[in-house]
């Protein structure tokens, strides 16, 4: 069973087996013609339930064709085209070269005798973010597995910072487009069921300030605190930004954390002519970033990030034998000291691979491309009278919904919505999300994927509006 570890006598079939999984996908990604085969949970589950994981194969290629019948074949595949789901990107090469050395390495980013390297890259990356960002020479900040830990270690910073001698007096107040990670953060951190507030948007599905303006006046007048306020950079329904300038005016004015959560637009810190849609993030005191999303990166790859480092000391404990106090005064770096995970990989290590293969810019171009494709999206469906659409993008998500012409009550135009969608997906020739709108069904797409075309987003409109009309067809059979 030694043959098996990695190390100077077995480097030579670590480049054997690694070099035909690589081809396996390759030849995968080369042949996809469809983002999904449709499979169902009643086919697949009892292929995988049939393995004896106490009978192993013990060849690899053995396992890989197991392997293409249990998962390679029936796996979503977000770099096709018509995959316009969820915020899930297709992924840059240089970040998958990044991820196959720091899984081989494996170094683990707690201290520095574990990492060396891998410290001061992550921490020169999170200078770098800091510097997009517009935060100063006192910002830090630490890599997360994602938008939720982030934004939940935000939390945890602005609960220990506020002023207050009670948990039960401390409220957050996040849009009702926010992410609900939010609410979780404040289950997590032993707030009650009413510390988070909820700001209303407007049409254009952005808090809205007049609102949070009254709420935070309230907040006060009944001897409560305002523990943070939580502004969104890319809501996860609409992409809509809530006004930064203004809700950080607020913060200031009665003394709010302000947290915002930029896991899906943090992609334009790298734009080359839609940076200034998040301006104001530089007078946030936390930000969340998720380079999985729109940096084109693998999961996991995640940031929190703070204007003044010295915050992070709530996330600080030592431990003998790992980080004791005495490494501080010897001032040897250990990410631990910032982190909420101890064991941590080196995730950094892909954004390191991408920046210095492509530059900033050549990330800020991709997501540039999506943005522009969905302003089109938007017109074909503003032009389209089979859909009505919500609003127009602010990044790259579209929300809209089948109108027939000839039905017109609600619920069945919610039926006929969702039946496109789940006929749609078991068909494999496109997969598109869902989400509710003033309690109405709406289909979404999240363009993220520069491969999709106007063309692909016009083929999948038909495609939706054909099972629509062969549902509501079919309603009408069984009606009469």
């Amino acid at each position: 069973m030694r043959s098996h570890l990695l190390n100077d006598t077995t480097a030579d079939r670590y480049r054997r087996s690694v070099t035909e999984g690589i081809e396996r996908v390759a030849a995968k990604l080369a042949t996809t013609d469809r983002p999904f085969t449709g499979v169902t949970v009643d086919t697949l589950a009892p292929r995988i339930d049939r393995i004896d994981l106490d009978k192993p194969l013990h060849d690899t290629t053995a396992v890989l064709d197991e392997l293409e019948d249990v998962y390679l074949r029936d796996a979503i595949y977000f770099h096709h085209p018509r995959y316009l789901a969820h915020l899930n990107c297709p992924v840059v090469i240089p970040a998958v070269v990044g991820e196959a050395v720091l899984s081989a390495v494996n170094s683990s980013l707690d201290t520095w005798d574990q990492s060396a390297g891998g410290t001061l890259i992550e921490r020169r990356l999170i200078d770098w973010t800091n510097e997009r960002i517009g935060f100063g020479c006192s910002a830090d900040g630490v890599f997360t597995s994602g938008g939720s830990q982030s934004n939940l270690q935000a939390l945890l910073l602005a609960r220990e910072e506020a002023k207050t001698d009670s948990y039960a007096k401390l409220r957050i107040f996040a849009s009702e487009a926010s992410h609900f990670s939010v609410k979780k953060s404040a289950k997590l951190l032993g707030l009650g069921a009413d510390s988070v507030v909820t700001v209303p948007t407007g049409n254009d599905k952005r808090m809205q300030t007049v609102a949070l303006a009254h709420e935070l006046e309230r907040c006060r007048r009944d001897g409560l605190v305002p523990m943070a306020v939580v502004a969104t950079a890319g809501t996860t329904d609409f992409g809509s930004i809530d006004p930064l300038p203004e809700i950080a005016e607020l913060c200031e004015q009665f003394g709010a954390w302000l947290h915002v959560d930029a896991a899906y637009g943090c992609g334009l810190l790298a734009s080359l002519k839609n940076r200034h849609r998040i301006d104001g993030i530089e007078r946030a005191d936390s930000v969340t970033v998720d380079y999985h999303k729109s940096f084109f990166q693998p999961v996991s790859s995640s940031a929190v990030l703070v204007r003044d480092a010295a915050t992070l000391r709530h996330a600080t404990y030592h431990a003998e034998y790992l980080n004791p106090q005495r490494m501080v005064q010897e001032r040897i770096p250990n990410q631990v000291d910032k982190s909420l995970q101890t064991t941590r990989r080196f995730d950094a290590l892909k954004l390191w691979m991408t920046l210095r293969v492509m530059g900033a810019d050549g990330i800020g171009q991709l997501f540039d491309e999506v943005c522009d494709l969905a302003e089109q999206g938007w017109r074909l469906l503003a032009a389209d009278p089979r859909y009505d659409v919500v609003v127009a993008p602010s990044l790259s998500t579209l929300v809209f919904r089948y109108i027939p012409a000839a039905v017109t009550d609600p619920a069945e135009i919610d039926r006929a919505n969702l039946y496109a969608r789940k006929a749609l997906f078991a068909s494999g020739d496109a997969v598109v999300a869902g989400t509710k709108v003033g309690g109405r069904h709406f289909l979404k797409f999240t363009l993220l994927n520069p491969e999709t075309t106007t063309d692909d987003i016009s083929a999948v409109l038909d495609l939706i509006a054909g099972h629509a009309e062969q549902y509501l067809g079919d309603s009408l059979d069984r009606a009469s």
